[in-house]
């Protein structure tokens, strides 16, 4: 799909409910697609629509090893209650291997150290994911309210590093709107989770960025 095609089928999605831009997500893909997750607060909505549509889409999570007890008990209780068909991709190296090697969580005032972390621990392993599954498309709960970059896209946008289409149903939900679907459909969520590879809610660990 090239960039115009993109931009029309955009125009269309923007008035259509998020379950139905992710019945046509998987009916434009025949079946080759995945959702990824973090497990991070309102995932639930998005593993929840795709698997509506489709119940054993897989589901790529990259598991960095640093994540917090309450967001492994999230992620656990989500697998339980849809039915994930989860695909697990961790990095080369343990959390305890990168801390006795290059130590602690790097915080932003370290960019470059931070730019390794997210490497290593978050964008290796995602790829790899990616180039196993190798998905015509993939789903994500990306929303244009989270920061400046996501502003800039849209519902549908190209990913160039993997070569598929990214597709994001509640790109133009409220926090809201998240809620009130939670709520809807008596889905669990949780907020003490945090993403060692960002360090910052506004910032790009790099996943989405061409």
């Amino acid at each position: 799909m090239n960039e115009s095609d993109i931009a029309a089928n955009n125009l269309q999605l923007r008035n259509k409910s998020a379950l139905e831009v992710v019945q046509w997500g998987i009916s434009q893909c025949k079946g080759n697609s995945l959702v990824t997750t973090n497990f991070r607060p309102f995932e639930a909505v998005v593993l929840h629509l795709c698997t509506q549509v489709q119940p054993d889409l897989p589901v790529l999570w990259v598991d960095h090893g640093y994540n917090r007890p309450a967001t492994y008990r999230y992620a656990q209780k989500l697998r339980d209650r849809l039915h994930l068909n989860l695909k697990i991709f961790s990095p080369e190296i343990t959390a305890a291997h990168y801390d006795a090697i290059y130590g602690a969580i790097p915080t932003l005032e370290n960019e470059a150290e931070l730019k390794r972390f997210s490497s290593i621990m978050k964008l290796e392993p995602f790829q790899r994911g990616m180039k196993e599954l190798a998905p015509a498309a993939w789903f994500t709960s990306l929303r244009k309210v989270q920061n400046e970059f996501r502003a800039g896209l849209d519902i549908l946008s190209e990913d160039k590093v993997n070569g598929s289409l990214k597709i994001s149903p509640v790109f133009y939900w409220t926090d809201a709107d998240m809620e009130a679907y939670l709520t809807q459909h008596d889905l669990p969520n949780e907020w003490d989770y945090f993403d060692p590879a960002k360090a910052d809610e506004k910032r790009e660990c790099g996943i989405h960025v061409n």
